[in-house]
């Protein structure tokens, strides 16, 4: 697993803005950039040309992409200024959580699931 400083936070701790949980170093001893349990991060890079810089945002998960390595990226999308960043899924995070993103798409298709029966 690369190391991406750009989109990790700057502090060895933080508190979610979300579920308050008290997040540190991943096991292995590396920097996250969101927390383990909800997952949801704080927007503090901004990497859109033009857009507001480090506009402290709450971050959304999102998604799940795999990557053709095989590595698991998590999407997010900060509710302040919609810009997406990816980083990569930690050993620790909460795997329900990743799996109902995961089957998301499968579980609520974007068409009637009946249409299927009539190709």
């Amino acid at each position: 697993m690369s190391t991406n400083t750009s989109n990790t936070l700057a502090v060895e701790t933080f508190t979610c803005a979300w579920c308050g949980l008290t997040v540190s170093a991943t096991a292995d001893g590396a920097r996250r950039n969101h927390c383990p349990s909800c997952l949801h991060s704080r927007h503090v890079t901004d990497h859109v040309e033009g857009g507001p810089s480090d506009c402290h945002g709450r971050m959304t998960p999102i998604s799940i992409a795999v990557l053709r390595t095989g590595d698991w990226m998590l999407i997010h999308r900060c509710v302040r200024c919609d810009e997406l960043t990816s980083n990569p899924v930690c050993t620790d995070d909460n795997e329900l959580v990743l799996m109902r993103m995961a089957v998301r798409p499968l579980a609520q298709p974007p068409f009637p699931l009946e249409a299927l029966g009539t190709l």
